[in-house]
């Protein structure tokens, strides 16, 4: 088969599109089940429960924006797009990939506390894209893991999915512990 105008095909087409199935199948699961389970609005998060869980999880929500900011500036390193940065450490790959793991290890205990406190809810606007950003963060979480490995896809696929990621979790803290350090409110903008 030959190369696309944007330079790949076959292969690597077909590793994008289950990439994408991936992500939009993790989503729609988690949604469903969200909307689906009962919420137990008494779930504790390590102990803490109701505004003391809402602390704890604006808390950890904040550590994961941290580890996100260090992901991205690590990419950039490591994709040499840090102007007047030298050439990358040998051990910065490491730490990209360990920083998202990090990442990633504290979002669960916060979602799984959210999907069995409150489930996903639709209402308020507040709460929705809340809920639905998280469910994405997952979905969009598996597709990257999936892509990360391929060498045979366009060079924007990764910075897009890792955008894509860090995009989630931008939304996330916004919504959820922005909202809650400034009053169970947002900031007008």
């Amino acid at each position: 088969m030959a190369p696309a105008a944007d330079g790949f095909a076959g292969p690597a087409v077909v590793r994008l599109g289950l990439a994408a199935l991936l992500a939009a199948a993790v989503t729609a699961v988690l949604v469903v089940a969200g909307r689906l389970h009962q919420p137990d609005y008494s779930a504790s998060l390590f102990g803490q429960v109701a505004v003391g869980a809402l602390a704890l999880k604006s808390w950890l929500a904040t550590v994961t924006l941290g580890l996100a900011a260090v992901q991205v500036l690590l990419a950039l390193w490591l994709y040499r797009k840090l102007p007047f940065a030298p050439a990358p450490a040998r051990w910065a790959g490491v730490a990209h990939r360990l920083t998202g793991v990090a990442l990633i290890a504290v979002t669960i205990p916060v979602a799984v506390h959210c999907l069995i406190a409150y489930g996903v809810q639709l209402t308020p606007l507040r709460v929705a894209v809340h809920s639905l950003a998280g469910c994405f963060l997952y979905g969009a979480f598996a597709a990257k893991v999936l892509l990360v490995r391929s060498s045979r896809l366009p060079g924007w696929v990764l910075p897009v999915a890792g955008g894509t990621l860090v995009t989630a979790v931008v939304v996330l803290w916004y919504s959820g512990a922005l909202w809650y350090f400034d009053g169970f409110q947002l900031p007008h903008l």
